[in-house]
């Protein structure tokens, strides 16, 4: 990928993009018992209702899934909402795509750094600053 479409793909992101970076309370059943577990989230998703950008994402960042999103309900005056189209990736592609757009991204620049800080803190168990490690991106 050249630095242009990475910076394309960032302000996609940082304009229709939705980054989540939370910790979610959940159960799960194994056998008998039910266990209660503090499980991560980690999702990036454009959702638009123009397609060919999407699949050009979709194609570029070689991650990820389109689907088509549900759309219910008609505007005021009555007429139906465009269908809209939904790229989504979760945890560690998240995270490679984060690698990619972060020199380029703004607005949601403060989840990116969570994203990255949480995965390179688990991989080099706080050995190096995660600004050092953003340096020699950019270089």
């Amino acid at each position: 990928m050249n630095p242009e479409e990475a910076a394309y793909i960032a302000g996609l992101f940082d304009g229709e993009g939705t980054i989540t970076y939370k910790k979610y309370f959940e159960r799960k059943k194994k056998g008998n018992k039910v266990n209660r577990y503090n499980c991560w989230r980690i999702s990036m998703e454009v959702a638009m209702t123009d397609k060919s950008v999407l699949i050009w994402l979709h194609q570029t960042l070689g991650v990820g899934t389109l689907t088509s999103k549900k759309v219910n309900g008609k505007r005021v005056d009555g007429t139906p909402y465009l269908k809209q189209w939904r790229w989504r990736c979760t945890f560690r592609d998240a995270y490679y795509v984060c690698l990619l757009i972060w020199p380029y991204a703004h607005t949601k620049l403060s989840k990116i750094n969570k994203i990255l800080e949480h995965y390179y803190n688990l991989k080099q168990n706080n050995i190096v600053d995660i600004r050092d490690y953003k340096e020699s991106l950019v270089k």
